[in-house]
């Protein structure tokens, strides 16, 4: 019998950082999926060389750790990298704002790396081996400081024209009803953005505008299960404004599957609750667009990271 050929996807290893906004992580794959290292910093507070640094050690020393070349490198950052500057922007970790990320990395690397936002990983993640493999469109859901979206067609992330594609966090809420107008005031400049109502901070702020009580969201999902009235109402007004969120996304994209991620995509009720709202302004007399919970939880980012260097999964965009 002739011995097994190895499938070189079987030998493929490439890494993935996820740049969060409290913690800085590597992951490093092999083949279709299995994770052989992982380790997590907290994200230094004091600038842009300081992240850049931590990352560079970080990589280094899990390279050393293993006994591996230098590895394949993705990262996925809050924010986008501009199609015509090739800076990075639209970060709320706002020192990456106007900084040449992807080429700072590479210099100090001395590799080519590849950098995407982090709710593009999250939703090429999930499309290659998550919740919503084999799925043709698959929009990613960051539920957590911020909000985010990433949209993946066919195994591929689309940026889009101006790299902001699936940023529906930047829209302003809608439907929005008299008592929500003009709105909170978002980092980004503008009043009323769905980040400012959908985010944890934004959850929070809701509660305590409404009841002049400062809960942080565990807080309030606790309440809600343990019978508070104010917590519940505080969650259901929650659930009613993702609904009408997710609809605007539907209407415009159709997408198979919709996964939550973040720390609020922990809500387990939210799953239920949400599609049963938001038939009412989605324009179809059907909804087959399923809502799911992440597969590979907060490391879906950085595995998405680490995909950044794979061929996609489904057939190319014509």
């Amino acid at each position: 019998m002739n011995p097994r050929v190895p499938d070189m996807r079987e030998q493929r290893i490439r890494a993935g950082v996820d740049l969060g906004g409290t913690k800085i992580e590597i992951l490093v794959l092999k083949g279709e999926g299995r994770e052989i290292a992982r380790r997590r910093i907290p994200t230094p507070t004091d600038g842009y060389q300081a992240i850049l640094e931590a990352v560079q050690r970080l990589v280094m020393e899990v390279e050393q750790e293993l006994d591996l070349d230098p590895l394949p490198l993705g990262v996925a950052s809050p924010g986008s990298v501009s199609t015509t500057s090739g800076l990075l922007k639209n970060s709320n970790t706002v020192c990456l704002n106007g900084r040449a990320l992807q080429a700072d990395l590479e210099r100090r690397l001395a590799r080519p790396v590849r950098v995407a936002n982090d709710a593009n990983c999250f939703a090429l993640s999930e499309a290659s081996d998550g919740m919503a493999k084999g799925e043709s469109v698959v929009f990613g859901v960051i539920l957590g400081t911020g909000v985010g979206g990433g949209l993946v067609i066919e195994g591929r992330i689309l940026s889009g024209a101006n790299g902001i594609a699936g940023e529906w966090g930047h829209n302003p809420l809608p439907w929005a009803r008299p008592e929500e107008l003009p709105g909170p005031e978002c980092y980004c400049g503008k009043r009323g953005c769905i980040e400012t109502f959908l985010s944890g901070p934004g959850l929070a702020s809701d509660h305590e505008r409404v009841t002049g009580m400062r809960l942080g969201p565990e807080e309030i999902v606790r309440g809600a299960a343990c019978g508070d009235p104010d917590c519940e109402a505080t969650l259901l007004r929650y659930e009613v404004r993702l609904a009408r969120g997710l609809a605007h996304v539907i209407n415009l994209l159709d997408p198979d599957t919709i996964v939550l991620g973040g720390g609020l995509s922990n809500v387990d009720r939210l799953y239920r609750r949400v599609p049963a709202l938001w038939s009412r302004w989605i324009f179809s007399d059907q909804i087959v667009t399923k809502l799911v919970p992440p597969r590979h939880g907060d490391s879906s980012g950085v595995r998405g990271a680490a995909r950044l260097w794979d061929p996609p999964t489904s057939r190319p965009l014509p």
